[in-house]
């Protein structure tokens, strides 16, 4: 007691012992944290991977002692007795087990590191991915404004047409569309050409998909040419089968002209022969920049020019649409990791200079992956990841990448710019790049593109790609395509299915909402050709039905018709089609017209997906033109007019139309939604938009299905 002191400063005391205390408050949270968290549970969200609950080699050092001890082993020895395995006789390897769980699908190359990051699920006889499992709506769409996202299209369907060139432009004029651009623009293989594809002669019926037509660069003294048809896979039988036809006719076409010529056609399916990634985005270009190498013994000087430019591209809108470039690349491992390629600038952060414009030629368009000789020999890299690794661990300094060697493969690719647009409007538009390379390589060109900071979408960020530029999405927004039909039925389904899955308490009672179908579009009610109880003039009866005589309304009905009728026989005339049959009246294609639309909501309201569209009659038209004048100029209002007109509800027979897609736009900062209306009905508002003095504000009301208030929004024609 002695030696104790007689007083003790407790401020001092704790000062000294800080240290201490501290080490033990840490580890008492460490040891709370432990008892209620796994090892793979405190990584970061971006670092946690399933396979680290497996492998401990997975964790970072600093955790790997305790995910050691939270691994089976533990497990085992807690249980008492080890698991099972099989036998070295039943063992099967991990290729035999993955080919055996692809029996009723097909993976992707990079099928186990997206089901690793992704939600997948069985598309069209695929095994895709759909959406990230990590909240990444809004930061996708702002990859896509503002920075770069990648998306792997290599499920989508490769046709190969070769032969002479006369018959194969035949071909493709009696079954491409004849509004879209022409044939000739793309035929030196310097730009892809963006169509749809009809049943051949069919034009305007039976309209399949859109498709992609690319035509190898040939030197004009070549004989046969080679044409890409790429489609969606969905419809990869019917438009197989669509050119077939199309080469049967053309060949005996040609024959009866010229019976001296002998022609020979042939069409290959090149489904899992390349590979296809989509980046789009700004940032594109030097993703592109920075992730490739182009071998050195290309020569071209449109090339050169090219590449030296694409670090200041600061979007690929500035390049002609479709523009296709080939070149050989170096393997991307080789100087893993890549580093983006950085635009100079000033002071003040923007370009120095404008980069030199690249026109498309058919030199800058060559590419050896037209090879399937050279494709086959490329379908499996020379070197693998182990063998580069061994080069790289000789090198004096760590991290830097290995000299391309004579013995390197060099992979030929092809280079597209792609576009996202409306033509109406360009500010929400989306550029990009398709990168097209052989079978084989898509992990080590996944690698190097993601690790760049490139976002990786799925199903949904493509969808919502597309609803954001404005433009409509296969097979979402295209009514009476024998594929939307499907798709149709098989979303009623699912929907009918959860929905009756429901108590009646908290399911919409659509018989109560006047909903007559809730599941799919009634496209045979709008356009007046069902039969129903109902008369024609009853469910789509025009405005001038109630203004005008009978005679009247007649007299300014058949300008409209008959030019419809004169115009498609001029665009089939142009593609050496004969023109429709005498069984087939203007009356007819008006009545059964339909057209694409988008809607600008006014004010308030956010339509959905098969959302329906109402016409306005007069007076409420007038009605929402006062309380808007009034607004506008700051002058009080009635609000519950706004209200009534708003709480009404529609008669069915005023029904014009669907929505394909609705959400909030993010790139508007409203809402927007893509649906489709009967031609007739669309100069009907227009008619009225003009009786009524609206400046060319067409106004119709819009409901959701399970909705009750119906929102106002003006509609126009969806161009692009």
């Amino acid at each position: 007691m002695k030696g104790l002191p007689t007083v003790l400063d407790v401020e001092k005391f704790t000062e000294a012992r800080a240290f201490e205390i501290d080490a033990m408050q840490t580890a008492m949270k460490n040891a709370s944290a432990s008892s209620t968290h796994r090892a793979w549970q405190m990584l970061p969200r971006h670092l946690r991977r399933r396979a680290a609950s497996h492998d401990v080699r997975r964790v970072p050092l600093r955790l790997r002692e305790k995910a050691r001890a939270e691994m089976d082993p533990v497990r085992r020895k807690a249980l008492g007795r080890s698991i099972p395995k099989r036998g070295k006789g039943k063992q099967i390897s991990r290729t035999e087990a993955f080919l055996k769980r692809q029996r009723d699908k097909t993976w992707l190359e990079t099928h186990i590191w997206h089901a690793k990051r992704m939600k997948m699920e069985n598309l069209w006889g695929y095994r895709l991915a759909v959406q990230p499992t990590e909240k990444s709506f809004r930061p996708s769409h702002r990859a896509a404004v503002h920075g770069s996202i990648l998306h792997d299209a290599s499920y989508y369907s490769l046709i190969e047409i070769k032969g002479s060139e006369v018959i194969i432009k035949s071909l493709l004029e009696m079954c491409c569309d004849p509004q879209g651009p022409g044939i000739k623009r793309c035929m030196t293989g310097a730009r892809v050409l963006d169509s749809h594809i009809y049943k051949p002669g069919r034009y305007p019926f039976d309209l399949i998909a859109p498709v992609t037509v690319l035509w190898m660069p040939t030197p004009p003294s070549a004989g046969d040419r080679v044409v890409w048809v790429r489609c969606h896979p969905a419809v990869h039988d019917t438009i197989f089968t669509a050119l077939q036809t199309s080469a049967s006719l053309s060949l005996q076409s040609a024959k009866q002209q010229d019976q001296s010529k002998h022609y020979e056609i042939e069409i290959a399916d090149l489904r899992g022969q390349v590979n296809v990634f989509e980046i789009m985005g700004p940032k594109s270009s030097q993703v592109i920049k920075g992730a490739l190498s182009p071998a050195n013994d290309d020569k071209r000087e449109e090339f050169k020019k090219f590449w030296s430019s694409l670090t200041d591209l600061q979007t690929t809108a500035s390049l002609p649409r479709g523009m296709v470039v080939g070149f050989k690349v170096l393997d991307p491992r080789l100087k893993f990791p890549p580093k983006n390629a950085r635009p100079q600038s000033n002071e003040s952060g923007l370009p120095t200079s404008s980069p030199d414009f690249s026109f498309p030629t058919s030199i800058l368009a060559q590419s050896q992956i037209w090879d399937e000789e050279k494709r086959n020999g490329l379908k499996k890299p020379r070197y693998k990841k182990k063998d580069l690794d061994e080069r790289r661990s000789k090198n004096l300094v760590p991290g830097q990448g290995l000299n391309p060697l004579r013995q390197d493969d060099r992979i030929p690719v092809l280079l597209i710019q792609r576009s996202i647009e409306n033509t109406a409007s360009s500010n929400s538009a989306l550029h990009g790049w398709t990168l097209i390379l052989p079978a084989g390589w898509a992990m080590p060109f996944l690698s190097s593109l993601i690790f760049t900071g490139t976002r990786v979408a799925g199903q949904r960020e493509r969808k919502t790609q597309a609803f954001e530029a404005g433009t409509a999405y296969f097979p979402r927004d295209y009514p009476f395509t024998d594929f939307y039909e499907q798709f149709a039925e098989e979303r009623a389904d699912e929907e009918k299915g959860s929905w009756e899955r429901k108590p009646p308490a908290k399911r919409p009672n659509f018989e109560k909402l006047q909903t007559k179908s809730p599941w799919k579009p009634d496209w045979d009610v709008v356009l007046g050709i069902a039969n129903s109880s109902r008369s024609t003039s009853d469910m789509v009866p025009t405005q001038r039905e109630n203004n005008a005589p009978a005679g009247d309304a007649d007299r300014h009905v058949i300008p409209w018709l008959l030019p419809v009728l004169a115009e498609i026989n001029r665009l089939r005339a142009k593609r050496f089609l004969d023109a429709l049959g005498p069984s087939t009246r203007a009356e007819d294609l008006w009545k059964g017209a339909l057209v694409s639309v988008k809607l600008n909501m006014r004010r308030k309201g956010a339509p959905s997906d098969l959302a329906i569209i109402y016409r306005i009659e007069d007076a409420e038209a007038k009605q929402l033109m006062d309380v808007t004048t009034k607004k506008t100029r700051m002058i009080e209002h009635d609000p519950s007019t706004e209200i009534e007109i708003s709480q009404a509800t529609p008669s069915p027979a005023s029904v014009i139309g669907y929505v394909t897609s609705g959400n909030f736009s993010l790139s508007r900062g409203h809402s927007f939604a893509i649906g489709a209306v009967p031609v007739a009905q669309f100069f009907n508002l227009q008619q009225q938009a003009q009786r009524l003095g609206m400046h060319q504000s067409t106004l119709v009301k819009v409901r959701n299905r399970e909705g009750t208030v119906c929102c106002v929004g003006n509609l126009d024609l969806l161009e692009g």
